[in-house]
């Protein structure tokens, strides 16, 4: 029955999101400050324990604090205590002046032992500064602004609750007005489970690993958690103009959508020659004089300017056009078997920041800065979709670096979904630990992708060494699309993105067997033939029962109704959503089938005449 719920329980939600997007008021209690308050909870700079009252900034002084002056930090940090009735997602705000600093000056608010650092912009005047969400748990949470770097002023700060993402702004439409309707289903089924649902994914070994097994993570997971992944990723790297060889990725790509029922995406670390000066279109090279690496790294090629990879003429530009047809080649037999692939071309592109001068872009495609990078974007898409007819691509922009991901961004027209490749097992962990699984399901970089195109794009975590902790991803509210861990080096440790240096075992087997993650045998069986919704399969159902008690009364209308306003407080099981769904099934619960239920129990309508169409219900309610 799991796969059967899982089903209904997509289309069944989705009525509910937006009435949950705005949860109840929660009270807030501050410890420490002047008295308790109500939420959303504002406490005075100079309040704040440990903190000193100033009236007079180093610099230019911020006129009208808000209460008696307020507090500059400079040698030592100030903290508050807040309690929250519930472990869930709060905002930081706080009203500050910079004045230091005219590039902008790194400060740190550290929650609960975990610290973040923000870039505060200069500003002599008050200007309220949101420091992000972040998770307090139920009880007592400390908040602190320590002293690292330091040197600007708090007037107050305010907690409050962070609203919840609203999921049905996520555009389901595909930006090739062209698309194949295996693509087009493709993105119906992936915006019917998207902040609903994860997909479980996991990208293949290349080559020859795992003595050229390229089922060897797919059986691990299986054996692991009883489960098979979605989404399979591969990469196109190998198809190349110069040392390129058929290690049968297209094949494995249609026998896993056409025979599997399963989802491929794809990337590309395409090549280019290291000796860029000498080397002759169309000549063969051994795989050690190719990268894909940016030339100040020491790996790539001094002679490669990317810049005129988008200049006709040029012999870069005629370079990568013969890397697009070998590209192109292999796509259209996708699509002439009728497999549409998550597509994320180029990816990574900004590294560390990309600048060109100190050398930080990982990738020869991001050396040269945003703007020749979102050139090359829109020139593959043309080219691909123009040139070769290639329409059944979902284009997926993976981005790297979060904070700047506006600047790299190529533009909505010329994107599908937006990602992020989540590492940081080793660097960035933000976990206070300094080793093993790295479960955080990383909020604020979910936040910074969603208010990148203001929700309309569906958000993926393209690539990862841990995957996030079910509980994490449900309260911290991070509806990643898919996860999609890195292939394994098949040894425990190292790189071996499977393995328990990465993976929490427990936390994995948790994540693959819940409700909340949609595996390879609970993908609908036509996927790509009918818009992607989700196959409802025969459930039976005792119409009105909304609790499950085995009477239909009021209680039932009622607890649909609060069910609807968003509130945690009230859930319904899965059969009660079935139960539930007396108009039109399969459409999800509104308030129709409240007043629905409400009219069977006055004895307008019998349970033997549900459920009912809503020309029916119109009739019946007048």
């Amino acid at each position: 029955m799991k796969s059967n719920f899982k089903r209904v329980l997509a289309a069944a939600a989705a009525s509910a999101v937006s009435a949950a997007s705005f949860s109840a008021v929660m009270p807030v209690y501050a410890v420490g400050s002047s008295s308790a308050d109500t939420f959303p909870f504002v406490i005075e700079g100079e309040d704040m324990e440990g903190a000193t009252l100033w009236t007079q900034n180093y610099g230019p002084n911020p006129k009208n604090s808000s209460g008696d002056g307020f507090f500059y930090l400079t040698g030592s940090g100030a903290s508050f205590k807040v309690t929250v009735p519930e472990d869930g997602m709060y905002t930081i705000t706080a009203r500050v002046a910079q004045t230091l600093d005219q590039n902008g000056r790194m400060e740190t608010v550290m929650v609960n032992g975990i610290k973040r650092m923000m870039n505060v912009p200069y500003s002599e005047e008050w200007m309220d500064f949101n420091f992000g969400s972040f998770r307090l748990t139920k009880g007592e949470n400390t908040i602190e602004f320590i002293s690292e770097y330091g040197y600007f002023a708090i007037d107050k700060v305010t907690v409050s609750e962070t609203p919840k993402h609203d999921y049905t702004l996520a555009d389901g439409t595909l930006t090739d007005k062209n698309a194949t309707p295996e693509a087009q289903s493709l993105m119906s089924y992936l915006k019917s489970v998207y902040g609903s649902h994860i997909l479980a994914g996991q990208q293949e070994i290349y080559g020859g690993g795992h003595g050229g097994n390229y089922e060897w993570e797919n059986e691990f997971l299986k054996d692991l958690t009883g489960k098979v992944p979605a989404i399979r990723g591969v990469d196109f790297m190998n198809y190349n103009p110069l040392y390129g060889w058929d290690d049968g990725t297209t094949e494995r790509c249609i026998e896993w959508a056409t025979e599997r029922n399963g989802i491929v995406t794809a990337s590309w670390h395409i090549n280019i020659p290291k000796d860029f000066a000498n080397y002759e279109l169309g000549d063969r090279l051994d795989w050690k004089q190719a990268t894909y690496k940016n030339y100040q790294s020491g790996e790539g090629s001094k002679d490669f300017d990317t810049r005129n990879v988008v200049v006709k003429g040029t012999k870069e530009y005629d370079y990568f056009q013969l890397a697009i047809a070998d590209l192109a080649e292999q796509l259209l037999r996708l699509q002439d078997a009728g497999v549409p692939v998550i597509w994320r071309p180029l990816h990574e592109a900004q590294g560390n920041e990309g600048n060109y001068s100190d050398g930080t872009a990982w990738f020869w495609w991001g050396d040269r800065g945003a703007e020749t990078y979102k050139k090359i974007w829109k020139l593959l898409y043309t080219t691909l979709t123009e040139e070769y007819g290639l329409h059944n691509l979902i284009w997926e922009f993976n981005s790297y670096d979060y904070s700047n991901s506006a600047t790299w961004y190529p533009g909505d027209e010329y994107v599908d979904i937006v990602a992020y490749d989540k590492y940081n097992v080793e660097y960035n962990r933000g976990d206070g630990k300094s080793s093993g699984p790295n479960l955080l399901a990383i909020p604020a970089k979910f936040d910074s992708l969603y208010n990148l195109t203001n929700g309309k794009k569906m958000v993926a975590m393209a690539e990862n060494d841990t995957v996030p902790a079910l509980d994490n991803l449900l309260v911290e509210d991070a509806g990643w699309l898919y996860f999609c861990p890195w292939y394994d080096g098949g040894e425990d440790g190292g790189t071996a993105f499977l393995g328990t240096n990465y993976q929490d075992h427990d936390e994995l087997k948790k994540i693959y067997q819940s409700e909340y993650c949609i595996t390879l045998d609970e993908l609908p069986v036509d996927l790509y033939q009918n818009g992607g919704e989700p196959v409802y399969e025969e459930v039976s159902a005792n119409y009105g029962d909304a609790n499950c008690d085995g009477v239909v009364d009021m209680a039932d209308a009622i607890l649909v109704m609060q069910y609807l306003s968003g509130s945690k407080k009230y859930t319904i099981s899965a059969q009660g959503l079935i139960n539930a769904d007396c108009v039109d099934p399969g459409s999800g619960l509104t308030s129709e089938d409240a007043r629905l239920i409400r009219a069977l129990v006055a004895g307008y309508i019998s349970t033997g005449n549900l459920p009912v169409t809503k020309k029916e219900f119109a009739d019946i309610v007048g």
